[in-house]
């Protein structure tokens, strides 16, 4: 089931956040407590396994000025991985969005993770050709960026 999240959804969407960021990055990422906080101010839309969340996706308006709208983040718990949830979810995402007013979005993702890249791109999103280094913990790596017009 695909619903909108919750403030109270926070702990158990902070657990989806560690436990698949972990399995996709050999980097370390921002700890428990401040992704709770993170998803606790921004609920996303989550998708639930028998009454379990095993994923997400957040969106908004743009960071971009290029843009309008903006997929900050989607993930979904390994062991549910190629089980179409995170299709429902980016698809969810992309539903907001117009729903929101958000025609020409974007994401960033980490330059080395082939496998977000290839789901993104299935979904029908292009890179775009932008990139940038981010900063996780102190760590420099490269993004690039997507794009797909609703």
């Amino acid at each position: 089931m695909i619903r909108p999240g919750t403030p109270e959804d926070a702990e158990a969407v902070a657990r989806v956040h560690v436990k698949s960021w972990d399995a996709a990055y050999d980097l370390e990422g921002p700890s428990f407590e401040r992704r709770v906080q993170y998803h606790h101010d921004f609920p996303p839309i989550v998708a639930e396994v028998d009454g379990e969340i095993v994923g997400f996706v957040g969106v908004g308006a743009s960071r971009d000025s290029d843009a309008d709208g903006e997929l900050f983040t989607i993930y979904v718990l390994p062991e549910h991985w190629g089980r179409g949830i995170g299709r429902r979810l980016i698809a969810a995402g992309e539903e907001r969005l117009l729903e929101l007013g958000h025609r020409h979005v974007i994401l960033w993702v980490l330059e080395t993770n082939p496998r977000a890249r290839r789901f993104y791109e299935s979904a029908g999103w292009t890179a775009d050709g932008e990139h940038r280094p981010i900063e996780i913990l102190g760590q420099t790596v490269p993004e690039v960026r997507y794009a797909k017009q609703l």
